[in-house]
């Protein structure tokens, strides 16, 4: 088996549907518009019309981000799964011994609701590479529009599930998963919700019981930044969506008698982003996303993150979602 490496490049419908044809393993992103039109084979997809390009950050229903799995040899294929809620728990046992597997789930669907609050513990989970993202659509058509992915063996828009492709490697090559998150639990007072969930109002600020919406208006709080606990020594956020009256919608589900505290504050987004880059080898980088919200907060239309091209997103996956956080995976020699 030779070396497999990951590329990464933006196309058109046309030349899309040739590396499809020619029987290419491929990740597939785009507007919805673009990914009904492209032919069963070997690959799988989500909607997401936000990319990072080689040339910087763009929006556009027009282009297909694609990775293609390069260098594969004839005896071991990847293996391309559709998961629904009941059996995406089965996802990390469905991993090679040795190489990787990249999902993308669904905004808003229950297969992401599975995931996000659960998948820490499903078995098996973290003793094989496992990254992904979460489809969505234009920002403007949140309301009027459903997330899909594509199961592309036949060429299945689904609403309601998961794909993922799971890839071995050679004896010799190794994945890495690797995130790069700007935020830190500030000093502000330590909130402890009641229940796991994506929409939350009552909850413990300090011991009291508080209604987060009443928090978060009451004392100006910055809701570009996240909410942030401490899992095992890394530092997870969860993104506010919207503050809606009583309740508060969240990108990924806070989990119940964790510590959360709001990030401490980031002086320059934009600056702050390009030096945590800058910390990474990034140019070691296969394949990766990146968060909308650090593409809205940090102005990244336009911008390049050091090398690192891919979708960005409604959420990342690295083993379990992540908010608000750029992921990346390298294959390095073993």
């Amino acid at each position: 088996m030779s070396n497999v490496n990951i590329t990464s490049q933006l196309l058109d419908l046309d030349s899309t549907i040739d590396r499809i044809e020619s029987g290419d393993f491929l990740i597939i992103a785009a507007d919805e518009s673009l990914l009904s039109q492209l032919p069963s084979g070997n690959w799988i997809g989500g909607t997401i019309p936000y990319f990072m390009s080689e040339n910087g950050g763009l929006v556009s229903k027009d282009k297909i981000f694609v990775n293609a799995i390069e260098g594969l040899s004839g005896n071991t294929q990847p293996r391309i799964t559709p998961y629904d809620s009941k059996s995406i728990s089965r996802i990390a046992q469905d991993a090679p011994d040795n190489g990787f597997t990249i999902t993308i789930l669904p905004a808003g669907s229950d297969v992401h609701a599975e995931y996000a609050q659960n998948a820490p513990s499903f078995p098996n989970m973290f003793f094989s590479p496992l990254i992904g993202w979460v489809a969505g659509v234009h920002l403007d058509d949140v309301d009027t529009h459903q997330a899909k992915t594509v199961f592309g063996p036949g060429a299945m828009a689904m609403a309601d599930k998961a794909v993922a492709m799971h890839v071995p490697l050679p004896a010799d090559q190794m994945a890495s998963i690797h995130i790069v998150n700007l935020f830190e639990q500030g000093n502000g007072p330590k909130i402890v919700f009641p229940s796991t969930g994506f929409s939350v109002d009552t909850c413990l600020v300090d011991g009291v019981e508080t209604n987060l919406a009443q928090y978060i208006n009451n004392n100006g709080i910055d809701t570009r930044l996240p909410l942030v606990a401490d899992y095992n020594g890394i530092n997870v956020n969860v993104s506010v969506q919207a503050v809606n009256g009583g309740d508060v919608a969240l990108y990924a589900p806070v989990f119940a008698d964790v510590e959360y505290q709001f990030a401490t504050p980031v002086a320059d987004y934009v600056a702050s982003f390009n030096q945590a880059i800058k910390n990474q080898e990034t140019d070691k980088a296969s394949y990766g996303c990146n968060c909308i919200l650090n593409f809205l907060y940090s102005e990244l239309e336009g911008k390049q993150t050091g090398s690192l091209t891919g979708p960005i997103t409604f959420g990342e996956i690295a083993y379990q979602l992540l908010n608000q956080t750029l992921v990346y995976m390298s294959i390095e020699k073993a």
